[in-house]
């Protein structure tokens, strides 16, 4: 049974065929009960306190909606049954679960609002498309550092000369041996069921893209989570490591995985504004049921973002801010804006083609909204692209609170319109998705998200800046976030404030880790580098004093001060991060690590290159 705990990963239990058939013989044999039920040890995995160590029961059930599949490997292979996981006492200890309730209720709320409609009957489809971003770097280079193997990220490493200023790795030619791990990747995938549909290089160098065709949203979630474990395996087989950290490099583009949703009814899709939006009452009506949503519940959409990796990213000029906002592209904003002040919309401008000046090029068809790669969450012509979500993250997570907060939108309008059964139905509508739209569309921002002025702007509206972990995570807490997941019976308040302690506790884990990482490797290279300088320094300072030679003298003197001083500063790092790390002090530890990190980046530049313990920034991003 293959399953998604609270970790950053999956899981598996391995049973054998084989079963006992009695006067000392064997068969292979598989039930049905083997199918639909497994038992594994739930006190074993995080669970914020609701196991405790001596109530380990616990229960795999076989999830039918996501086809099971075949891992191979040189001695065989295994059949892998995607499944949920709960404990005995029935509370959910996994990401699947609380997924496949909010699709259920989306669903249910979904044909509530059709049939206020008056639409004929069909199944809802809830879909996802998941873009995978990652490194790779050469497997020789990931093993002589310390802080890449345990941590996924670089916690020293002077930035190079040459990084991604250039902009002339995004869709680059991609290098052959690059090439070859991708089309070994997208084979593999293919042999599980995954079609990939884009792949190229991505902005900072040694980055890379992979992008799937969507699917329904459970199964595009499994499929995300085995796509990042075949990028791994087969680099591995490669000679090659694949990061999924957020930021496993300093001072370039960190990796995000941008979560397109999208919700149709039948063959109708929700989102496909058409060629006439503002006639379309349906999408607008889902619309502001979207709007809605996310305006009043954006807390929780962030928690969903957080985590020490993505802390590093967001609002870093490479990826959305912390600020939840909705980016709409000005059509559909004059749209809105019309709806708000004259209660229906009165016309448009109609888009028409954009020539580029060149008789053999055909006139190309013009989108109603442009891409804003600042926005967290932008609609995109037919779909909403959520970019906050870090690279290593399972979609599970974000797509479970979206669902859940549009679901209770979706009713809230829906029972408003089954109120007014027998008045104007059209005028009705009108009446509220314009009460919704003026309500909250301080939530609507089209602009530069990375800028200064937006920060400023979403203080003034009264819209959370959750900017690190502990704080975002608080939201979990909420009363009325708990009634809301309750409601919908997609978490109970237990198994919101269990997921509040197996968050926080592995973020304080990992900051922790980082943190004696960053010091072993201090003190046993970085400071006897730096004292081994200093010596020699020294030793050739006095062997020039002692010719009397004076010329160069004052140079080599100020070169022994600037030694003497990293040295001092190198010591005094490490003792303040130590003293952080024994405090359990955590904000002091990040300050702590940061100031140890300027410290050895400064000793890497002042270092003979053959004598750096650690390969740097310019030979992993370059040489593979």
């Amino acid at each position: 049974h293959w399953l998604q705990p609270l970790t950053y990963g999956t899981a598996v239990k391995h049973d054998s065929f084989l079963a006992a058939a009695g006067n000392g013989r064997a068969i292979m044999a598989f039930s049905g009960e083997n199918l639909v039920l497994g038992e594994s040890d739930a006190s074993s995995f995080p669970s914020g306190g609701i196991r405790t160590m001596f109530e380990a029961r616990g229960y795999t059930a076989w999830d039918p909606t996501s086809p099971a599949f075949i891992k191979r490997h040189p001695n065989g292979a295994t059949l892998c049954i995607p499944t949920a996981f709960c404990s005995f006492r029935g509370e959910v200890l996994d990401k699947k679960t609380p997924l496949l309730r909010s699709i259920q209720a989306l669903k249910a709320s979904i044909t509530r609002l059709m049939n206020c409609f008056g639409v004929p009957e069909a199944t809802p489809v809830i879909s996802l498309g998941a873009e995978q971003e990652y490194f790779l770097i050469d497997k020789a280079f990931y093993m002589q550092r310390p802080d890449l193997v345990q941590t996924g990220r670089t916690l020293f490493g002077a930035p190079p000369a040459k990084h991604q200023q250039l902009e002339d790795h995004y869709f680059g030619s991609i290098k052959p041996r690059i090439l070859s791990f991708m089309t070994e990747v997208e084979e593999e995938l293919w042999r599980l069921g995954i079609p990939a549909k884009t792949r190229h290089n991505e902005v900072a160098p040694a980055q890379y893209e992979i992008a799937p065709i969507y699917e329904e949203l459970n199964l595009a979630v499994d499929h995300n989570m085995l796509v990042m474990e075949t990028l791994r395996q087969v680099a591995d087989r490669n000679g090659l490591v694949c990061l999924l950290h957020e930021k496993p490099f300093h001072g370039l583009n960190g990796s995000g995985k941008h979560n397109n949703w999208s919700i149709a009814y039948g063959k109708r899709h929700l989102l496909d504004p058409g060629s006439d939006p503002e006639q379309n009452m349906i999408f607008l009506t889902v619309l502001s049921s979207i709007i809605r949503g996310v305006d009043l519940h954006s807390d929780l959409l962030r928690t969903t973002t957080c985590s020490i990796g993505n802390d590093l990213r967001l609002g870093g000029n490479e990826a959305p801010p912390s600020i939840i906002s909705i980016f709409l592209g000005d059509e559909l904003d004059g749209i809105i804006d019309q709806i708000v002040r004259e209660g229906t919309p009165s016309g448009r401008k109609k888009q028409g083609t954009l020539r580029v000046g060149v008789n053999t090029l055909p006139p190309l068809p013009v989108d109603g909204t442009d891409r804003n790669r600042t926005s967290p969450m932008a609609f995109t012509g037919n779909k909403f692209e959520f970019r906050a979500p870090g690279s290593s993250f399972s979609c599970a997570a974000v797509n479970t609170f979206l669902n859940t907060i549009v679901a209770d939108s979706l009713d809230y309008i829906s029972e408003k319109l089954e109120k007014a059964s027998g008045k104007d139905f059209q005028k009705t509508v009108q009446s509220v998705i314009r009460d919704v739209f003026t309500k909250h569309r301080r939530i609507i921002f089209n602009g530069n998200g990375y800028s200064d002025e937006w920060a400023e702007e979403a203080k003034k509206r009264g819209l959370p800046n959750l900017k690190f972990t502990p704080e975002s995570l608080k939201p979990l807490l909420d009363p009325d976030n708990q009634d809301l997941v309750a409601k919908y019976s997609v978490f109970s308040k237990v198994e919101m404030d269990s997921r509040y302690e197996v968050f926080l506790d592995d973020y304080r884990r990992r900051l922790r880790i980082e943190g004696e990482v960053a010091l072993e490797i201090a003190r046993t290279m970085m400071i006897p580098l730096s004292q081994n300088n200093l010596g020699r320094l020294t030793a050739i300072m006095n062997s020039v004093a002692a010719t009397g030679i004076k010329d160069g003298l004052g140079y080599i003197r100020e070169s022994v001060r600037a030694a003497g001083k990293r040295l001092d500063d190198l010591t005094l790092a490490c003792e303040a991060l130590e003293e952080a790390i024994v405090a359990e002090d955590y904000e002091a530890i990040i300050y702590g690590m940061e100031k140890l990190r300027v410290a050895v980046d400064e000793l890497e530049r002042e270092t003979d290159d053959a004598e750096w313990p650690m390969p740097k920034y310019r030979e992993m991003l370059f040489i593979y």
